[in-house]
């Protein structure tokens, strides 16, 4: 439990006041599940009035939840079958693992350009199909030449998105003796800090695909990604280009990548995504959605998930959270406050000024905004006073609280 030193873990361990109950509404390794502490916690299928629910695949309806729940961890990367909103409505943040699978996807986008490059696919199909007929290995000696590829190394990769995922890709592929070009313009400081200082910025999207023979985008699906890569980009391109999207399936236009295979300027698409008529199609290589499918992934996904909802539950604190802004704070004072409401004006002076009607002394106070939802932390010197918490509910604008 790292992430919560220095975060009052232990300060909060011994102030709970109750036992702590956890519903999985997924299989999760026991392993994973020792991560709370068996004297705080009960976790299992079938508790009744949790207080987080985690979950990986399964589909939660919040309005058929308990009034009990706090908090949802989900064991992967977005929201899944979740409904955000209703969610967010009641206060509850949905907890994940953005960076949990990085490793994983990394490693699959660098097979998946070797795929490519040295044509395995078509190789392995061929080694199937004719493996069993007399002459299959003299014939493989009259032909070396047969699937000849290319090698990664001296040639151009374009990285679309520098969060973790890209970084890694980007760093990697240098390491392997490719030139790089990246894009993103909304680049995080530590996202900036960890890339590697050889690979070049470009300016604009067009430019990286007109110096690129391999282009593996790593950006999030929502308006402004939607085919992103579409109809338009194929005028850009380098002619028979590499596309490598392990990102989301509406990130890369299919109609697109008809076109561009069917007139060369594009010379395979390989992505972790099955769409309808392109799966079929030569130069398409397609894969399961396996992206995150390693052992490894899952458990560092489902520790993270874990940790996380324990410093929610005990601390208040809030990281990698779907809906609401991330916000840490370290313990200080006798209680603390923790506040979702809507990103609206004036709901911290009207909290404040409950709590000094009250005679409650403010120790530190922490907010945070995320587009229409926001969170504050509040530690006190005091004992909050049984009606303090209902009170402070009835501001126009808050959604939940909690003290702790």
């Amino acid at each position: 439990m790292d992430g919560l030193k220095g975060y009052g873990a232990a300060h909060n361990s011994g102030t709970l006041g109750r036992m702590l109950r956890v519903l999985t509404l997924d299989t999760v390794s026991a392993q994973a599940l020792a991560r709370f502490p068996a004297g705080h916690y009960r976790v299992g299928a079938a508790i009744d009035t949790p207080d987080a629910i985690l979950l990986q695949a399964a589909t939660l309806d919040p309005g058929n939840s308990p009034a009990s729940l706090k908090v949802v961890g989900r064991i992967g990367t977005g929201a899944g079958q979740v409904d955000v909103d209703a969610l967010s409505a009641r206060g509850i943040p949905l907890l994940h693992a953005p960076s949990a699978n990085a490793n994983a996807v990394k490693e699959l986008v660098l097979a998946g350009m070797l795929m490519a490059a040295r044509h395995l696919p078509e190789a392995l199909a061929h080694v199937a199909a004719e493996a069993a007929e007399p002459g299959f290995q003299q014939r493989l000696l009259a032909q070396p030449l047969r699937f000849q590829g290319s090698e990664l190394a001296g040639r151009t990769l374009g990285v679309v998105g520098l969060g973790v995922v890209g970084v890694q890709v980007a760093n990697t592929a240098r390491l392997l003796g490719m030139r790089v070009l990246g894009l993103d313009p909304f680049v995080t400081v530590e996202g900036a800090w960890q890339l590697s200082a050889e690979v070049m910025r470009t300016g604009s999207i067009n430019e990286l695909y007109a110096g690129s023979d391999f282009v593996s985008f790593h950006v999030p699906l929502n308006d402004a990604t939607r085919d992103l890569f579409n109809a338009a980009s194929l005028a850009h391109v380098r002619n028979g280009v590499v596309l490598v999207n392990f990102a989301r399936a509406g990130v890369v236009s299919s109609a697109a990548v008809r076109e561009g295979l069917a007139d060369g300027r594009i010379g395979r698409y390989v992505t972790d995504f099955p769409e309808p008529g392109l799966t079929s199609l030569d130069g398409v290589v397609t894969l399961p959605h396996l992206g995150a499918a390693t052992r490894e992934a899952a458990a560092h996904s489902a520790a993270m998930v874990i940790d996380q909802t324990r410093d929610y539950l005990e601390n208040g604190n809030l990281v990698n959270a779907v809906n609401f802004p991330g916000l840490r704070m370290p313990r200080e004072g006798r209680a603390r406050l923790c506040v979702a409401n809507r990103n609206q004006p004036n709901i911290l002076g009207h909290l404040t000024q409950v709590l000094g009607s009250a005679g409650v002394n403010i120790t530190q106070m922490r907010n945070a905004s995320l587009g229409a939802m926001a969170y504050t932390l509040i530690d006190v010197d005091d004992d909050v006073p049984p009606a303090l918490p209902s009170a402070m509910a009835a501001i126009d604008g808050v959604l939940s609280i909690r003290v702790i």
